[in-house]
């Protein structure tokens, strides 16, 4: 029947890597049949289901039609409802429920995505302090340090994600929004997000430069577009998780434990065509999108992006 059990978390990541480069250079019709043949062949390989999943969402604004691509993500909430449900993985269970609960977001279904995390409960408990003191009075001190580590990488990955959301919302309250936008930065700085993880930044620009156009400070929203075509531009690429001088103990962590090790989700030429898009295709910019400075901006994006695609032809 072509059927295969499982598939192991290194040929998992091979396998995506391929999928991606075929993202950014095949029909995407071809690539999500082959997708989709994948998908069957390995029909209980939940962590590649997972994967398969999440290439579809990363890649569903890749197609013009609109009905397609509700079609494309409702077929990846489909999928990563099965996985939640038919895994014994707790940690692969939780990723499909998010994963699951984007895809409503994205498809507008806000009341669907209610019913699915509403019983979450918002809680203060965390493990690593615990299970580092533990492995430090047994004397594994670089246990207990690695552990400590990765947790306060994770929660200012966590902490970056939520702020932007936060700024948003607080929109008829200037004073915490301007004290919003100044503790990001001052994070930001602190823990040199612009090099540890520059995705991060580059998202909250494109926010906080949405915000601060809605707030009628067109300058402002500007002066941000011009530090993330600054950071898209500059010598960012490959992008990959990766940690640096002072987080010294992740790379180990992050090519052993996540699926895809240090990979991003999607290949490059499609990251930086992206970023262009943006913000030259974003309709909240409408307002400055003939100014000079947003013009000269959107130049340097799309130069940007040749500069994939003749790496990619080079190859």
């Amino acid at each position: 029947m072509g059927y295969e059990p499982q598939m192991t978390k290194e040929d998992i990541r091979k396998l995506y890597r391929q999928l991606a480069i075929e993202f950014s250079s095949l029909p995407i019709d071809t690539v999500l049949e082959h997708c989709r043949e994948i998908a069957k062949k390995y029909f209980s390989c939940f962590p590649l289901l997972l994967q398969i999943g999440s290439l579809f969402v990363n890649h569903s604004m890749l197609v013009k039609d609109p009905d397609k691509t509700v079609q494309i993500l409702e077929e990846a909430r489909t999928i990563f409802a099965r996985v939640k449900t038919e895994t014994d993985d707790i940690e692969l269970a939780k990723q499909a429920l998010d994963m699951e609960a984007l895809c409503l977001l994205t498809l507008g279904r806000s009341n669907e995505v209610l019913d699915l995390l509403e019983p979450m409960e918002l809680s203060l408990t965390f493990s690593e302090p615990l299970l580092a003191s533990a492995y430090e009075k047994i004397g594994k001190t670089e246990t207990a340090k690695s552990i400590l580590q990765i947790g306060m990488y994770q929660s200012i990955i966590r902490l970056f994600n939520l702020l932007p959301s936060y700024l948003n919302l607080c929109l008829d309250q200037p004073t915490t929004f301007e004290e919003t936008y100044k503790r990001t930065i001052a994070l930001s700085e602190t823990f040199q997000i612009r090099t540890l993880h520059p995705g991060l930044l580059l998202s909250f620009y494109v926010s906080a430069a949405q915000n601060y156009l809605a707030l009628g400070k067109t300058e402002k929203a500007l002066d941000l577009l011009e530090q993330y075509t600054q950071l898209a531009t500059s010598d960012i690429y490959p992008l990959r998780l990766h940690g640096d001088h002072y987080f010294d103990r992740l790379d180990g962590w992050l090519e052993h434990t996540l699926t895809l090790g240090s990979d991003m989700p999607r290949n490059e030429t499609i990251v930086r065509k992206d970023m262009t898009q943006a913000v030259r295709d974003n309709p909240a910019f409408t307002i400055i999108r003939y100014t000079p400075r947003f013009q000269s901006m959107i130049k340097r994006l799309e130069a940007n992006e040749e500069v994939a695609y003749a790496s990619n032809y080079n190859r």
